[in-house]
C-alpha cells in the first residue's frame, strides 16, 4: 500500500429539461439548462505496463461509463421522467448519476459534480466530502474552472 494517490476528473456535459415540484420559486415551472458535469475517479498506483502505463485509468474508460447514462437518460431529456426522479435537483441528479456509475462498477469512482448553471454547483461523494474540504489539503474539486492540468497535476492526497 502506498500513500501516493491520483484524482482523475472527466467532464460531461448535457442539455436537458426539469422542474422541482415542491420548489417556491419560478423553479417549480418546467425549464432547462445546458448541465456540466464531472466524474471523479482515484486510485493509489499506476499501470506499470502495457497501453495503459503510467495511468490510473484511461479517460476513455471513463467515458464508456458515462455515454449510456448521456444517450439514454440525460442529454435532451425531461430528467423528471427519464431518471424517475419526482424532484431532480442537482443533489438528486448528482447521486443518481454516481448510483448508476457505481452499479455498473466504475473502479475507484469517487465523486460526481453536477454544475446546473455556471455558478450552481453540486458535489457529491459517498466519503465524507468534510473531511476533504476540511483538510487543509489544497483542494480544487470546486473550483468551476480545472483545466486537465489543473486536475491531474495539482490535486493532494485526499484519501
Amino acid at each position: 500500500m502506498t500513500n501516493n494517490q491520483w484524482v482523475l476528473a472527466k467532464e460531461f456535459r448535457f442539455e436537458a429539461a426539469h422542474k422541482l415540484p415542491y420548489h417556491d420559486g419560478k423553479c417549480a415551472r418546467l425549464h432547462g439548462h445546458s448541465w456540466r458535469g464531472f466524474v471523479y475517479v482515484s486510485g493509489n498506483y499506476l499501470e506499470e505496463k502495457g497501453a495503459k502505463q503510467g495511468m490510473v485509468m484511461d479517460y476513455s474508460d471513463i467515458q464508456k461509463y458515462l455515454k449510456p447514462l448521456l444517450e439514454n437518460y440525460l442529454d435532451h431529456y425531461y430528467l423528471n421522467e427519464s431518471t424517475g426522479l419526482e424532484s431532480p435537483t442537482s443533489e438528486n441528479i448528482a447521486a443518481w448519476i454516481y448510483e448508476k456509475l457505481e452499479a455498473a462498477g466504475l473502479p475507484g469512482l469517487t465523486a460526481v459534480r453536477i454544475d446546473e448553471t455556471c455558478t450552481s454547483i453540486c458535489f457529491y461523494s459517498k466519503t465524507s466530502i468534510s473531511g476533504w474540504l476540511n483538510s487543509g489539503e489544497s483542494l480544487n474539486l470546486l473550483h468551476s474552472r480545472l483545466d486537465d492540468d489543473e486536475v491531474g497535476m495539482n490535486l493532494k492526497t485526499i484519501m
